[in-house]
C-alpha cells in the first residue's frame, strides 16, 4: 500500500483525513474531484495509520442488509435470543469505511450511512426485535462531480469536504510521477524510506484521540465559529458543531495546549465548502416577504378606500296580468 506520508501535493486532503482520523465523530469526509487525483489512494493509505489498520469498502450494488447487518428472526422466536449477522458497518468498526462514487449510491443508503458515522452506533430493528452495536469508523466518500452530484441534504451530512483538481504545476507533477514509479519499482524499499514518518503519524493520531476530552472552547473560539457560519449562510447548526470538533482535532494533532481562533480559521474551509450558500438578493427577500399572507393594519387597509355612495331608488309600476285588463 502506498504510504500516506509519501503523498505529494495533497496537503489539504491529508489534513482533512487526519482530522477525521483523530475524531471519527466529525462525520466523515467527502472527497470530490476528477479521475486520477489520488482520492482512493489517500483513503486506503489512511487505514494503515489507524489502530486497527482495517479498510472496508462499500460496493456500489450493496443492499441495506449488507450495510447494517441482519437479524435471524426464526432463531429469536425459537431460542429467545438475538442472532445478529454483522454488516459492513460492524466490520468497519475502528477502521476506515471507504465508499467510492458515493454520489451513485441510493440516497436512503447514504443517509443511513451518514447517520451511523455521526452517532457511532448502528441500530438494527426488525419485527419488534432490535440490536445495537458500536460502529465508530472514519467514513471517506469519493466522487467525480462529472458523474452526478449529491443532494444538498446529503452534502450537509458529511462533516468535512475537500475538492481535488488536476495539477498543472510541472514540478509537482514530476514529483508525483517519480514517487509513483519508485513505489512500483520496489514497494518494500519505498515504504522503508517512509517508515519513520508513518510511525510518527500513527503516534500523533493515537495521542490526539486520547487528548480530545481535555480540550474546551473559549468564548473567542465560539464567537469566530458563529461569525464564519453566519457569513456562509449555512442551514442549521451542524456546521458550527463540526467546525468546533475539527478545530479541536487539529489542536490535538499538533499537540497544542488549547483550541484557538487560528485552529478554527484553518479548518473553516473544509467545513463550509459544501455548505456555503449564496446570500438572498434584497429584491428576492422583499418579494418573498410581500407574498407572505398577513393582516393589514388599519392605516394600510383604509388607504385609497372610497365609501359606497347611496344609489337612487325609483318606484316600479306594477303591471297587471293581461287577463285582468280584458275583464
Amino acid at each position: 500500500m502506498f504510504p500516506f506520508s509519501a503523498l505529494v501535493g495533497q496537503a489539504p486532503l491529508q489534513q482533512v483525513l487526519l482530522l477525521a482520523a483523530a475524531d471519527p465523530l466529525i462525520g466523515g469526509v467527502l472527497v470530490s474531484g476528477p479521475r486520477g487525483t489520488a482520492k482512493s489512494t489517500a483513503a486506503r493509505a489512511l487505514a494503515e495509520l489507524l489502530p486497527e489498520g482495517k479498510l472496508v469498502t462499500l460496493p456500489l450494488g450493496a443492499s441495506e442488509e449488507q450495510l447494517i447487518g441482519t437479524l435471524d428472526i426464526q432463531s429469536a422466536l425459537r431460542d429467545g435470543g438475538v442472532k445478529f449477522s454483522p454488516g459492513l458497518l460492524a466490520k468497519g468498526h475502528l477502521g476506515v469505511l471507504y465508499v467510492d462514487e458515493v454520489n451513485l449510491l441510493p440516497n436512503p443508503l447514504v443517509d443511513q450511512l451518514l447517520d451511523v458515522a455521526a452517532s457511532g452506533v448502528n441500530i438494527v430493528e426488525r419485527d419488534g426485535i432490535s440490536h445495537r452495536h458500536e460502529a465508530r469508523f472514519v467514513l471517506i466518500g469519493t466522487m467525480n462531480p462529472e458523474e452526478g452530484e449529491l443532494r444538498p441534504q446529503l452534502l450537509d451530512r458529511f462533516g468535512l469536504a475537500v475538492e481535488m483538481s488536476n495539477c498543472f504545476d510541472a514540478s509537482v507533477r514530476q514529483r508525483i510521477v517519480k514517487a509513483r514509479l519508485a513505489f512500483d519499482a520496489d514497494p518494500a524499499a519505498f515504504r522503508a524510506r517512509h517508515a519513520s514518518e508513518q510511525a510518527s503519524l500513527h503516534a500523533r493520531i493515537h495521542a490526539a484521540r486520547a487528548a480530545l476530552p481535555s480540550f474546551d472552547f473559549g468564548d473567542a473560539v465560539h464567537a469566530r465559529v458563529s461569525e464564519l457560519c453566519i457569513a456562509a449562510h449555512v442551514d442549521g447548526f451542524r456546521a458550527d458543531l463540526v467546525m468546533l470538533r475539527a478545530a479541536r482535532a487539529l489542536a490535538a494533532l499538533e499537540g497544542a495546549s488549547a483550541v484557538t481562533v487560528m485552529h478554527v480559521e484553518r479548518v473553516a474551509d473544509a467545513v463550509l465548502q459544501h455548505r456555503r450558500r449564496e446570500a438572498q438578493a434584497p429584491s428576492q427577500t422583499q418579494a418573498a416577504h410581500d407574498s407572505t399572507p398577513r393582516e393589514a393594519s388599519a392605516d394600510e387597509s383604509d388607504w385609497g378606500y372610497l365609501p359606497p355612495e347611496p344609489a337612487g331608488t325609483a318606484r316600479i309600476k306594477q303591471v297587471r296580468p293581461l287577463a285582468a285588463k280584458k275583464a
